[in-house]
């Protein structure tokens, strides 16, 4: 998050889009289209410390608070 306009990061956001689930279950899965039970157990769980682990976090926030249409444009850049 921009801490000044209290914005989301546009970078992180299209990173969502864009970057796979490097392993487990949902490997080469796109982060924004992982289930909600997944990104659940990473909260109950801990989310990885890593870049990784922040995406994760973020896009559990996005879902639990039903925001996903946020990220519909950016998956056509």
């Amino acid at each position: 998050m921009n801490r000044e306009l209290n914005q989301p990061d546009p970078d992180l956001l299209i990173q969502l889009v864009k970057i796979k689930m490097p392993f487990g279950k949902y490997k080469d899965r796109f982060l924004c289209d992982l289930p909600i039970s997944y990104l659940e157990w990473f909260n109950r769980e801990g989310f990885p410390k890593n870049k990784l682990g922040q995406l994760l976090e973020i896009m559990y926030e996005i879902k639990l608070n039903g925001l996903e249409e946020l990220l519909t444009p950016l998956k056509k850049l």
